[in-house]
């Protein structure tokens, strides 16, 4: 588990190479310590270096194989940590300092991790900005105005920056400098989560319900809440095999065994003071009983058991009828997505039906003069139509029930009549193709004749381009042509939106940091979806690789994958051994 940060404030300096971070510390420090704060510093370097002097005691230890060196004298002391296999992890590093002893740690890089920073800039450069594609980033130091509603300061006003970094320690915990927005985007672009947002604040639950056997209530969400109508255990049974006997009675030397009780029987009798029964697991206890001793710990002689020295404590080993559950106690929410335990937990408690919504009907069709139907003989001027069968998969991964529309000529009287017709006969329709910048009008025409559409630019890659709006009131997707943006846009943007539609609650994708096994690139400013390979190494950690070339016709990537690596907006480079985000994709597509 990662170390929580400590308690105190943290403030990177975040800026390109060339820009002066360490000479800006350098001379911000003894300000810093003037104005009483005590400092500790964190510096981030992404190349190699040694901290020892070659011929010194400790690093002739060090050299000699030790992983860890601490060395100790009157003014200092110092732990040298090897760490060849993976680079120490952000919050870790911070637990190494004693936190009792600080006002504020400083950190210098590490620009792709979040934690509020200062963005340091230079116009002679010519770099690009990151506060706009950074929450994290606070205020600006720069030698430039910009339009910003974060705080801004000269970078060369050292004193200016000192007194921020004052102010900011004092205020740690309660009210921090003024920034504004920090997801500063192009009007004409949207965040992924931008994006995400709209499209779930636009579609509704269904309200449909119905009641369904429980062999066909798998990956269905229930449309009510489950109680149970039983005690579980509807009775007092031995949770082992061995003799029950009464509580009030255990210190006798032998006792009677007067009957043998399996699991399903039971005994009419009450159990009397020296007298037992053997029981198996499962069995009700008879009147009388109630306590178990393991059957390993008795010594059985004719009709006549004993416990030797045997430990035994009043009611143990004896579950109670209603301890799991008792009558009337809530089981599964409304929006509970049933899967096989649920399933075998309703049968438990002896329903064999379950009030779910109906099925989420949705619409598929293909566009495009140049799409021809798998089966067919190919044409050097055709592409076999991949994304319908793709997005049938994925709606089947969902429970949908799929209206397959098959692929839609470039007319626009025919797409305004296929999109009539399904936005009347499902729930949701789906098409791909036809919505970037270059591609013929007809779908675009056709979805702005008949209802309210908005044409989207997503920074992410790939997946930039997305429609999304209602015609008769029916959620309608436009997604990319190319394979792989068809399935990345569908895990961002359509399956969230199908989930809530279905009526599920409180869910979302599985997120998780993963060590990076190779240089990771992007461009920052966008979300990029890379495919991505995940394993375990020798030590237990997660690590991520790409499926290599990432091209958003490779086809072939995605079914290589089994998770893709998310790199936020903020980062253009990921190096080996830095952390990333990855979402896994087993069970999801």
């Amino acid at each position: 588990m990662s170390p929580q940060r400590p308690s105190l404030p943290l403030l990177g300096f975040a800026a390109y190479s060339g820009t002066g971070k360490t000479t800006l510390l350098e001379a911000l420090i003894p300000k810093l310590t003037n104005a009483g704060l005590r400092l500790g510093v964190l510096k981030h370097a992404h190349h190699d270096f040694d901290v020892d002097i070659p011929g010194k005691d400790s690093y002739r230890l060090r050299k000699a194989g030790a992983s860890q060196m601490l060395i100790a004298s009157r003014n200092r002391h110092v732990m040298m940590t090897e760490t060849p296999d993976a680079e120490a992890e952000f919050n870790y590093l911070l637990s190494r300092f004693d936190c009792e002893k600080l006002d504020i740690i400083l950190v210098e890089g590490c620009k792709n991790i979040a934690f509020p920073k200062v963005e340091l800039h230079r116009n002679e450069l010519n770099k690009p900005w990151l506060y706009p594609n950074d929450k994290n980033i606070i205020a600006i130091a720069a030698d430039e105005v910009v339009e910003s509603e974060l705080p801004q300061l000269n970078i060369n006003d050292l004193d200016a920056i000192a007194q921020f970094v004052v102010d900011y320690a004092k205020c740690f915990g309660t009210e921090k400098p003024a920034s504004g927005s920090c997801d500063t985007l192009s009007p004409a672009f949207l965040s992924v989560e931008q994006g995400r947002q709209a499209i779930l604040e636009r579609v509704q639950t269904l309200t449909d319900i119905e009641t369904t056997e429980l062999p066909n209530a798998y990956n269905r969400v229930l449309a009510r809440d489950i109680t149970s109508p039983v005690n579980v255990p509807s009775y007092r049974n031995s949770a082992m095999d061995g003799f029950a006997i009464r509580s009030d009675d255990l210190n006798r030397e032998h006792y009677q065994v007067v009957a043998e009780i399996m699991a399903g029987d039971s005994y009419a009798n009450v159990v009397e003071h020296g007298q037992a029964v053997k029981i198996m697991t499962g069995a009700a206890l008879p009147e009388g009983a109630d306590t178990v001793i393991m059957r390993e710990q008795a010594s059985v002689t004719g009709e006549t058991v004993t416990f030797g020295s045997a430990t035994i404590k009043a009611g143990q080993n004896v579950r109670q009828a209603g301890e799991d559950l008792s009558i009337g106690q809530n089981v599964f929410s409304i929006g509970q997505r049933l899967s096989s335990p649920e399933i075998g937990m309703l049968a438990s408690l002896g329903m064999n039906h379950a009030p779910v919504y109906r099925k989420l009907k949705v619409a598929i069709f293909s566009t495009g003069n140049e799409v021809q139907a798998p089966g067919t003989p190919a044409s050097e001027s055709h592409i076999f139509d991949s994304n319908r069968y793709t997005l049938m998969g994925l709606l089947a991964h969902l429970g949908c029930e799929t209206i397959d529309l098959g692929i839609i000529e470039d007319d626009e009287q025919s797409m305004v009549n296929a999109l009539n017709n399904a936005s009347q006969s499902a729930d949701v329709v789906l098409t791909s193709g036809g919505v970037s910048v270059g591609d013929a009008d007809f779908i675009k025409s056709a979805l702005e004749s008949l209802g309210t559409i908005e044409f989207w630019r997503i920074n992410m890659r790939p997946g930039r381009p997305l429609a999304f709006g209602k015609i008769n009131n029916t959620p309608i997707f436009g997604l990319p042509g190319n394979p792989v943006a068809v399935m990345v846009s569908f895990i961002n943007f359509v399956e969230p939106a199908l989930r809530k539609m279905q009526g599920e609650v409180n869910w979302n994708p599985l997120k998780v940091p993963a060590v990076a096994t190779e240089d990771l690139r992007s461009r920052q400013g966008r979300t990029e979806f890379t495919r991505g390979i995940y394993s375990f190494n020798e030590r237990g950690q997660l690590i991520v690789k790409s499926t290599g070339k990432q091209g958003s016709g490779i086809l072939r990537s995605m079914s290589e994958a089994n998770c893709l690596i998310e790199i936020s907006p903020a980062v253009d480079t990921v190096k080996v051994g830095e952390s990333v985000t990855i979402i896994p994709l087993q069970g999801r597509i």
